[in-house]
């Protein structure tokens, strides 16, 4: 016997719509449900470990074995990552991170909608001839990497991570914690060259000199005169070839003169001081 057709039953009047076009779509693209994020930057808590190396979303961030343990708050868009403990800012560094990448900490890292960065950020990241920011590590030798050169510091600085504050003629390497100014150089690099260096941030408030003052020693020449930043101070030639104490404060330089001596003169210059020790007699050598 033929098999036997049953008809299909009528479908309803009007347009179909599905389960999806019911339900409507409160939770934007790319958010995690749930999160309350809504695009923009997030923030976060990560502790750091006990090498004092963290890992998030690909990257390395280097904060030592002396911070181990601290709760570290990230702040991070698509141009900078800060990186804060107790208010205070450790560092900030060019971020690497796309949309997908701030959603993913979002469930990852229990990340939140931010508040403002520590430090003003222009929307577009620093243009060319802004004052911005980078850290770098002044090697034993006193010396650091700088847009694809050598640069020379102070030996006084080796070893140390520091900022440096660039601007259009000059760079000012500055004390990460307390913003003072520890040397001034002259700024090597093209406006193009700078705006390419690693780690670049905007710039925050200029570093300023310490107001303790700096103690120096100057090898007096055979009239008895010395010099610190730039200015000359006479001693008498009772002091010549004799190595001098001095101490700089922004206002005066003091110089010991022995036997609790001392001659004071009103400063004249505001050139920073870069070199604390005397530096000994050059003595030609015969050919």
């Amino acid at each position: 016997m033929p098999p036997t057709l049953t008809a299909a039953p009528a479908l309803p009047a009007g347009p179909v719509t599905s389960r999806r076009d019911e339900e409507p779509v409160t939770q934007s693209a790319g958010s995690p449900a749930g999160s309350g994020w809504e695009g923009g930057p997030v923030e976060f808590d990560a502790v750091v470990p006990p090498s004092g190396n963290m890992s998030v979303a690909g990257r390395q961030f280097w904060l030592g074995p002396a911070r181990a343990g601290l709760t570290v708050r990230f702040w991070a868009d698509l141009q900078v990552i800060h990186l804060c403990n107790a208010g205070a800012r450790i560092k900030s560094v060019t971020s690497h991170l796309t949309v997908t990448d701030l959603a993913r900490l979002v469930t990852t890292h229990q990340a939140v909608a931010a508040g403002p960065p520590p430090i003003p950020s222009r929307p577009d990241g620093p243009a060319e001839g802004d004052a911005v920011e980078v850290d770098r590590v002044i090697s034993p030798a006193a010396t650091f990497a700088f847009g694809g050169r050598i640069l020379t510091a102070s030996t006084l600085l080796a070893g140390r991570q520091v900022g440096i504050r660039i601007e259009p003629t000059v760079l000012m390497l500055f004390d990460l914690e307390s913003r003072t100014l520890l040397r001034t150089q002259p700024n090597p690099l093209t406006p193009a060259q700078v705006v390419r260096l690693r780690g670049l941030r905007p710039a925050a408030t200029p570093p300023r000199p310490s107001l303790e003052p700096v103690t120096v020693q100057r090898l007096a020449d055979a009239s008895g005169t010395i010099c610190v930043a730039t200015q000359r101070i006479g001693c008498g030639r009772a002091f010549a070839r004799q190595t001098l104490t001095a101490h700089v404060s922004e206002t005066t330089i003091t110089v010991e003169l022995g036997d609790g001596d001392t001659h004071t003169v009103r400063r004249t210059t505001a050139t920073t001081v870069t070199t604390i020790k005397s530096r000994p007699p050059q003595t030609a050598t015969k050919t």
